[in-house]
């Protein structure tokens, strides 16, 4: 099977489906890796059997992106490090399908937030393709929430460690009934939720 990075055009939109499988999808998003995967990233991913992978940019070195590949399909878009990188597309579309019906669409681009608030930019972005959730990734926060009706998610940074924060990915559990996000910490396996203030 085709790496999924490298059939895209720079700077292009692509749009491609992804199918519920035993009426389920589960599919890990990363971000932020800057060439250097935690290493307990990779193992973590692998056991949560996810049928796709998504990396919301800042990759680094590609070789990244065929290590995810050994655990599942992988899309991802360019990042702000990436801008040598030509097989990447800026944006990306995924619908998940459910026989002939779409019962999600999501877009995905690098740089989708200031703070908790969704960019003009990506806003319209999400819009123009019917999109109903946001995956992101840039400033290495790990964030689940809601802008101008649109869900984002931001599954952090499974890269070296920026300031405090915490190295994570996300996990989108999807069914006919609901979207589950959730994040995952790269140092122990287990669910992250943020420090109580």
């Amino acid at each position: 099977m085709p790496v999924a990075h490298a059939r895209s055009e720079p700077h292009s939109v692509r749009r491609e489906a992804l199918h519920l499988r035993d009426e389920a999808l589960r599919i890990v998003a990363v971000a932020d890796t800057h060439s250097r995967p935690h290493p307990g990233a990779l193992a973590h991913i692998a056991a949560l059997e996810p049928q796709y992978v998504l990396h919301a940019g800042d990759v680094g070195e590609l070789a990244v992106l065929s290590e995810l590949e050994r655990i599942a399909p992988v899309f991802a878009v360019r990042g702000n490090i990436d801008a040598k990188t030509a097989t990447l597309p800026d944006l990306r579309t995924l619908e998940v399908h459910d026989g002939d019906a779409v019962l999600l669409t999501l877009a995905m681009l690098h740089i989708a937030v200031a703070g908790p608030r969704l960019r003009v930019d990506a806003a319209r972005f999400a819009r123009a393709e019917d999109a109903s959730l946001v995956v992101c990734g840039h400033s290495h926060v790990p964030f689940i929430g809601r802008d101008r009706g649109i869900a984002v998610f931001n599954p952090g940074s499974i890269g070296p460690r920026r300031f405090q924060l915490p190295i994570v990915f996300g996990v989108l559990d999807i069914t006919r009934e609901r979207v589950g996000l959730r994040h995952i910490d790269c140092e122990t396996g287990a669910v992250w939720t943020p420090p109580a203030i």
